[in-house]
């Protein structure tokens, strides 16, 4: 569900008419709903209210300070992958005790900044990345909490560039050796083993990947309890699905994915541990883009808009399929069959391929929907192109929550050596 809707014509992010709001900020420009991204979080909170669970947003699906600290306000921790989100989360107001590490590359730096924080737990990808965290951890005289992250070699049934549990894969630890990974962090000095951590992808859409991924997972919290090693938390990660439309069966409801987790974790008393993001900020977000040029070509008709693959990188990157709608609706313009393609000097420029829709005009608005999550985050300036606006919106009101930036501020970055 989102709160993007037609009122007399014209789409409205909640009571906020977009035709209007364009005016004010220019296109492209994002815009995200304040009531949807709540909603969605009371929902699937929700669905955990009767276990102890925290809900670590994944700040990688959409880290604007605003978002961030919407959710923090209805209770979200924080899922981080770098210092960058790390600090990000603190800014907002996210409590260290709420925060999890995740990643496979942290370096010393992100991982001393871990340890001053004195976050939730580090889910840790290697071996090397244990010990470095340990020697980082005794040198301060602190102690890090902590988590290793297995691997399953579970199919996700996703798409290849978002799966994460497969053994081809490059995260996580094969489960068949975590054990004497455990092993050599109950040795180690500066650490505290307190749980056991598992994502198997994102975009999942079915129960049974997950199903298969967490009895195995309850299995070996069990295995590691009979070694002597205190799990208090299962770290049971994100990946949940959200309709994107196209014809794809819609993804199974928090409250179906709360089933199964019980079903696997039930008797073993630990703090479930979750990291949605995608489920939380994709519906809650559009792009909304202004038709230049209708351009029609020997074979193909190209929508040719203002919006680029450097402000949504998705439908060529992943193949992804978002909806596109008209700001103003138009009765009356003939269905027609085109691409909707951007500006960028590439021929993988595009929004839209052979799509359906009626005819637009040059100069008419369309939002791209469901562009809440990996949308503005995987943004780029390439040809100097430069980052869109931001809006959050709340009923009636909205406010820039990033401005959009003027190429003359990317070019102030570049520094001309003295020979020049």
């Amino acid at each position: 569900m989102h709160h993007f809707a037609y009122r007399n014509g014209v789409l409205h992010a909640e009571a906020v008419n977009l035709l209007d709001l364009a005016r004010s900020v220019g296109t492209p420009f994002y815009c995200y709903s304040t009531a949807t991204l709540t909603r969605h979080f009371d929902v699937f909170a929700q669905a955990f209210s009767d276990v102890r669970a925290i809900i670590c947003y994944a700040l990688k699906a959409n880290s604007n300070q605003a978002v961030i600290k919407t959710l923090a306000s209805r209770g979200a921790g924080a899922d981080v992958v770098s210092g960058g989100e790390l600090l990000r989360a603190r800014a907002a107001g996210i409590p260290p005790d709420k925060i999890m590490f995740s990643g496979i590359g942290k370096t010393a730096a992100e991982l001393a900044l871990a340890v001053d924080e004195g976050i939730l737990c580090v889910n840790v990808e290697s071996e090397a990345e244990l010990e470095l965290l340990s020697s980082i951890a005794a040198a301060k005289a602190r102690s890090a909490r902590v988590s290793v992250r297995v691997n399953p070699d579970i199919d996700a049934k996703t798409h290849e560039k978002i799966a994460t549990g497969r053994a081809e894969n490059k995260f996580g630890i094969p489960i068949s050796r975590a054990r004497e990974v455990y092993a050599l962090a109950a040795k180690l000095p500066g650490l505290t083993v307190t749980g056991v951590d598992m994502h198997i992808g994102s975009q999942i859409t079915k129960l049974d990947p997950f199903d298969n991924a967490f009895a195995l997972l309850a299995d070996f919290v069990r295995t590691l309890r009979g070694d002597g090693h205190p799990i208090t938390h299962i770290d049971l990660g994100g990946g949940l699905g959200i309709p994107y439309g196209g014809g794809t069966d819609p993804p199974p409801d928090p409250h179906a994915y709360a089933a199964v987790v019980k079903s696997a974790t039930r008797d073993l008393g630990c703090t479930l541990i979750f990291e949605p993001g995608r489920v939380l900020a994709g519906n809650a977000g559009i792009l909304v883009t202004q038709v230049l040029y209708i351009k029609r070509g020997e074979r193909k008709t190209f929508v040719i808009v203002d919006a680029g693959m450097n402000d949504l990188i998705r439908p060529t990157l992943y193949e992804a399929h978002h909806e596109i709608k008209p700001v103003r609706e138009r009765p009356e313009a003939s269905g027609v069959t085109v691409d909707v393609v951007g500006p960028v000097c590439e021929s993988g420029d595009f929004l839209a391929l052979d799509r359906t829709m009626n005819q637009p005009a040059p100069g008419d608005l369309l939002a791209v929907m469901s562009a809440g999550a990996y949308g503005a985050v995987e943004a780029s300036t390439y040809n100097t192109r430069p980052l869109v606006p931001e809006v959050l919106v709340r009923e009636g009101e909205w406010a820039l929550v990033r401005p959009r930036l003027a190429a003359a501020s990317l070019i102030a970055l570049d520094r001309l050596p003295p020979w020049l």
